[in-house]
């Protein structure tokens, strides 16, 4: 078990605070100020400043408040998989030594444990400092993909191809370099098989996103360009629509299709996922 113990600022340690507000647990130590739990780590702050780091994870927080510089890597992830309306978006970013300001300036962490308000002022920063390649799948065109393809196949030769152009950009890729990883490495290959180009230097971790920063990067820049597809498509439409894939995703397809009709929901909408089969049952029910 990895155990590291830093010297930190008042400001480092707010800033460490804020970065996982609904982690905090108050310790009955009295040296202790805070304790924050996380799936692979346990932060301990002390009233010291004293802020020791334990678990699989420790390195990985830790080094957001080292002053020495990062190793160079790379990390790819996606975001919209899991939402009914939208875009699948996918990143792949580089750090580099020089990046190492960017990590203790901003929260850098899983983009899923950041506000939208947060996406909003941190990736536009990355975006202009560090490198990258994002792809955005809008719903039109995933549900015509999708006919050929399941979701794993699509988001893996997302992955691949944000890689792809990074080289294409140019971009020296890093030897490490990351995957957020959804599905097994033979099998992530496998669905590679008849593209043209692919980028073989990977690394698969699960949880990625926590442990690496260039993945965590990647992960704000995705969630960001899903933002910004999801306020456009509810302007154009002048319709709101929620993310995720719940009860609220079903009203809101319902209220899309009786003000644009059903053949018109593919623009939108992820047309597998089982929300669309319960807005033709609400319309059939309420057509009876």
């Amino acid at each position: 078990m990895n155990t590291i113990s830093l010297k930190l600022s008042s400001d480092a340690i707010s800033l460490l605070k804020k970065t996982y507000p609904n982690n905090i647990i108050e310790s009955k130590n009295p040296y202790v100020d805070t304790e924050i739990r996380l799936s692979d780590a346990i932060i301990t702050i002390y009233k010291s400043e004293k802020v020791v780091f334990v678990g699989e994870g420790a390195n990985y927080y830790a080094s957001l408040f080292m002053t020495k510089k990062i190793h160079p890597e790379a990390g790819s992830d996606e975001v919209g998989t899991g939402d009914y309306f939208g875009p699948i978006c996918v990143c792949a970013a580089i750090l580099k030594e020089e990046d190492h300001d960017l990590l203790t300036k901003y929260r850098i962490t899983d983009s899923k444990q950041l506000s939208d308000d947060e996406i909003i002022k941190t990736a536009p920063e990355l975006i202009k400092k560090i490198e990258y390649s994002l792809l955005i799948l809008k719903p039109i065109q995933y549900n015509d993909v999708y006919r050929n393809n399941n979701m794993v196949a699509i988001k893996t030769k997302m992955h691949n191809q944000a890689y792809i152009n990074l080289l294409h950009k140019g971009y020296k890729i890093p030897k490490a370099a990351y995957v957020d990883q959804f599905v097994a490495e033979n099998i992530y290959f496998k669905y590679l098989i008849n593209e043209k180009e692919v980028y073989h230097d990977l690394i698969f971790e699960t949880k990625a996103e926590s442990k690496h920063p260039a993945v965590a990067c990647a992960s704000i820049i995705a969630r960001y360009a899903f933002i910004k597809e999801m306020e456009a498509m509810e302007k154009h439409y002048a319709l709101s629509f929620h993310k995720g894939a719940g009860e609220e995703t079903d009203k809101d397809a319902y209220i899309f299709v009786n003000k644009y009709g059903l053949e018109r929901l593919k623009e939108v909408a992820k047309l597998h996922f089982k929300n669309t089969e319960k807005v033709k049952e609400t319309i059939t029910k309420k057509a009876s």
